[in-house]
C-alpha cells in the first residue's frame, strides 16, 4: 500500500480489541476511522464484524482492499470503479489481470471487472467500451437504499457522474452508483444502479457489461455452459447472427460473441482446477463470450503473449436491444460471481445441479 500516513481503514470504529503493544489489554476504538501515526499491532479475535465489513483505503493508491470471512479478498480501484482482484481463502486469485495491465490515464486496466458505460463494444459511436472504465470514481458515502442484504458482508460504494468532458461526446446527465460486495462464503456481486439526471426532458439510451476476467488453468481445458441452441452475434463475423450448436462451449480459436436472451445462470468449468465459476445475472439479459487467441494478444500493447491462455470473459451484458431512460428513471443491473469445486472432466458434475442451486 501507500506511504502509512495517506492510508485509513474503515469498518472497525467502536469496536473492541486487544492491543498487542500494551500486553494485550483491551479498548474499545475511537474516531471514524484508524490512521497511522506510530506502530500498530491489534489481534483480530473476539472483533466478530472485522472480518465482515473491514475495508482498507489506500488514498495515495486510490484503491480499497475489502476483507471477507475465511480470508475472501476483494481489490477495487477507484480508477474505473473497476475490481481488479478476488481471492479465495486459499489465497488463489480467481481473476485475471494481465502483467502488462497499466493503471492510469488514459489506458483502461486489462483485466479484473472493467465497467462497459454508455456503450458496449463498437456498438455506438463512442469509443470502444465507453467511458466509465477510463473515469476516475468516488467513494459515495451517502448511498441510496440497495435491495441487496447487506449484514454479514463486506462492501463498498462507488459513484459516477457526469462531467463536462463527458458532455462533449455523450451529451446527458446521469448518475451511476455501483455497490461492490464480498459474501461470506466469497461470493462477488456488483450492482448497478444508472439513473437519468437530464434537466432538458430528454431521454438516452446505453448499453452495458460487466467485462469480467476469470482467470483459468488452461483455456483448452475449459467449457462454458448454460449458452446452448442459443443466438448469438459474431463479432468476428460482422456482427452476423447465429445459433449456436454442441452440448458446450470450447475454445480452439479466437471467440467473440453476444449471446442474446440468456439464461440468469451460466457455469464457467476449469477442468484442470477442478473449478466451476457459476455466474448469476439480473437485468442483463446477453452474455458475451471473448478469448482474443494467439494472433490477437501478440497485437495488444498491454498483453501479454501467452496470456490468452489463462483467462477467459464471460459478461453478463445488455447490447442488442440498449436501455432507454426517461429523466427521473432508474435502471438495476447486477451480476454475482462465485466459486463450487467441481470434478466434471471424471463426469461428476450435474450442471443442471448448479444452475438450480441458490
Amino acid at each position: 500500500m501507500g506511504r502509512e500516513l495517506e492510508v485509513r481503514v474503515e469498518g472497525l470504529e467502536t469496536l473492541d480489541y486487544l492491543d498487542n503493544l500494551k500486553g494485550k489489554e483491551r479498548f474499545t476504538e475511537q474516531g471514524d476511522a484508524i490512521t497511522f501515526e506510530s506502530e500498530v499491532s491489534v489481534r483480530r479475535q473476539d472483533i466478530s464484524e472485522y472480518t465482515y465489513k473491514n475495508c482498507y483505503l489506500d488514498h495515495e493508491r486510490k484503491r480499497t482492499l475489502c476483507c471477507g470471512r475465511m480470508d475472501f479478498q476483494m481489490l477495487v480501484y477507484l480508477y474505473g470503479g473497476q475490481v481488479t482482484s478476488w481471492k479465495n481463502e486459499y489465497g488463489e486469485e480467481l481473476l485475471f489481470v494481465s502483467s502488462k495491465a497499466t493503471f492510469k490515464l488514459p489506458k483502461a486496466i486489462r483485466g479484473g471487472i472493467p465497467i462497459c458505460f454508455p456503450q458496449f463494444g463498437s456498438h455506438g459511436s463512442l469509443e470502444q467500451h465507453g467511458f466509465a472504465r477510463n473515469r476516475m470514481w468516488s467513494i459515495d458515502d451517502d448511498p441510496p437504499p440497495f435491495p441487496t442484504n447487506t449484514s454479514n458482508r463486506a462492501f463498498i460504494d462507488l459513484i459516477l457522474k457526469h462531467s463536462e468532458e463527458d458532455a462533449k461526446i455523450w451529451p446527458h446527465r446521469y448518475e451511476f452508483r455501483l455497490r461492490i460486495t464480498l459474501g461470506p462464503g466469497g461470493d462477488l456481486m456488483l450492482t448497478s444502479r444508472i439513473r437519468n439526471t437530464n434537466t432538458d426532458g430528454k431521454s438516452f439510451a446505453f448499453t452495458f457489461a460487466y467485462h469480467t476476467y476469470f482467470a483459468v488453468s488452461d483455456i483448452s481445458e475449459v467449457r462454458v455452459e448454460g449458452l446452448e441452441t442459443l443466438d448469438y452475434l459474431d463479432n468476428l463475423k460482422g456482427k452476423e447472427r447465429f445459433t449456436e450448436q454442441g452440448d458446450a462451449i470450447t475454445f480452439e480459436s479466437e471467440v467473440d460473441k453476444i449471446y442474446l436472451s440468456t439464461p440468469t445462470k451460466i457455469a464457467i468449468l476449469d477442468h484442470e482446477r477442478k473449478r466451476t465459476f457459476v455466474l448469476r445475472k439480473d437485468g442483463l439479459p446477453d452474455a458475451v463470450v471473448w478469448n482474443p487467441w494467439d494472433k490477437k494478444a501478440k497485437a495488444m500493447t498491454d498483453f501479454g503473449d501467452e496470456e490468452y491462455k489463462h483467462m477467459l470473459c464471460v459478461e453478463a451484458a445488455c447490447v442488442e436491444k440498449p436501455i432507454v431512460l426517461k429523466p427521473g428513471e432508474e435502471w438495476r443491473g447486477r451480476q454475482e460471481i462465485s466459486t463450487v469445486p467441481s470434478s466434471y472432466c471424471s463426469g461428476q458434475l450435474d450442471p443442471k445441479k448448479v444452475f438450480q442451486s441458490d
